[in-house]
């Protein structure tokens, strides 16, 4: 199994991505509307095919990037039922099984911090996605969104401390830069319900808090219940100079084939080194180019026009890539790298 763990900084929020490499089927547990550009390019590079979505719960701290995902990859969204939220096409119980390609959990539900929170166990039992129930020696909040500090104790203690001492646990969240745990460790140590901790411990311990209302909860909450979708149900302005494709690394690139066939709408911008310039390298196609070497790039900013788009190449878009960096830096919003460089354009030609 494919198994990456990335993180939002903004909302603390981690998104979980799990793939079949047999079958190259995937699917998001948590996404950020704001990280969809970063989940589609790394779906993108690991040569899978998103085909679930999966919110742990409606969450008050970031809105969920399901339905933009859905319209870019024709994915399925899945929730809890019982949070009834719009165009979810799974709604999820207690008990149910649901798999993409060889990957299969277990849901489980575990309330308590809303009532419609969400536990996902991998079916040999070694993972659990817990969302905001069971943190890293804490848990979710009760104090607002159905929240009830009972109900959340006897999830955890029925629902996941059940599972065995080495399952890994990976939360929805964690603010202190802390990645996952284990169910064992969690048992034992956690602050709060952790140890000998019984009921009327965890429950004072949990009314006792005094938590800042969630900042972005009453935009939240509203667009989750809608699985993302924006009031006006469009989807967000894109670059519409080119053909762009965003990387992981964050890298604007275009293909060759767009190159060649735009290339007297862009400004072309070779940042190789004078000692690498041959003259018979360029296709005639692609004409002249200036020619700024990487490490002269800062100073020589102003040598390149701004009324029209920059496609930055080098031997191999390294380089490249860097120089869309230093460029979108100093004002330039309409810029890429040429995809795999001159050597990618010798492998179209």
């Amino acid at each position: 199994m494919i198994f990456r763990q990335l993180y939002d900084a903004t909302s603390s929020t981690y998104t979980y991505l799990l793939g079949d490499e047999q079958t190259g089927q995937a699917l998001l547990i948590d996404p950020v509307y704001e990280q969809f550009q970063r989940d589609m390019a790394l779906l993108h590079e690991l040569g899978l095919k998103l085909r679930l979505v999966i919110d742990t719960h409606a969450h008050a701290d970031h809105v969920t990037a399901a339905w933009r995902l859905r319209q870019a990859t024709g994915c399925q969204i899945a929730s809890a039922r019982s949070i009834g939220a719009e165009g979810v096409d799974l709604p999820l119980d207690h008990g149910q099984r649901v798999k993409v390609g060889d990957i299969e959990l277990e849901v489980r539900a575990t309330p308590g911090h809303t009532d419609g929170c969400l536990s996902l166990v991998l079916a040999d039992h070694s993972m659990v996605f817990t969302g905001d129930a069971l943190l890293i020696r804490g848990c979710g909040r009760s104090d607002f969104q159905q929240g009830n500090a009972h109900t959340l104790f006897r999830s955890i203690k029925e629902q996941l401390f059940t599972l065995p001492d080495d399952c890994a646990v990976y939360p929805a969240h964690d603010y202190q830069g802390r990645t996952m745990s284990s169910i064992g460790e969690e048992r034992r140590w956690n602050a709060r319900v952790g140890g000998r901790a019984n009921e009327a411990d965890f429950v004072g311990y949990m009314e006792a808090m005094r938590l800042p209302h969630p900042r972005k909860i009453d935009e939240a909450v509203p667009a989750n219940l809608r699985s993302g979708r924006p009031l006006d149900g469009e989807l967000p302005v894109e670059p519409d100079w080119a053909e762009l494709r965003i990387t992981y690394a964050g890298v604007p690139e275009v293909e060759s084939q767009w190159l060649l066939q735009h290339r007297a709408e862009v400004t072309l911008l070779d940042v190789r080194q004078n000692e690498e310039i041959i003259s018979d390298e360029y296709p005639p196609a692609l004409g002249n180019a200036i020619h700024i070497p990487l490490d002269q790039l800062h100073e020589r900013l102003a040598e390149i026009p701004s009324e029209r788009p920059v496609v930055a190449l080098c031997r191999s878009g390294r380089r490249s890539a860097l120089a869309t960096g230093i460029l979108r830096d100093h004002g330039h919003a309409r810029v890429a790298s040429l995809h795999g460089g001159l050597l990618g354009l010798a492998d179209g030609a």
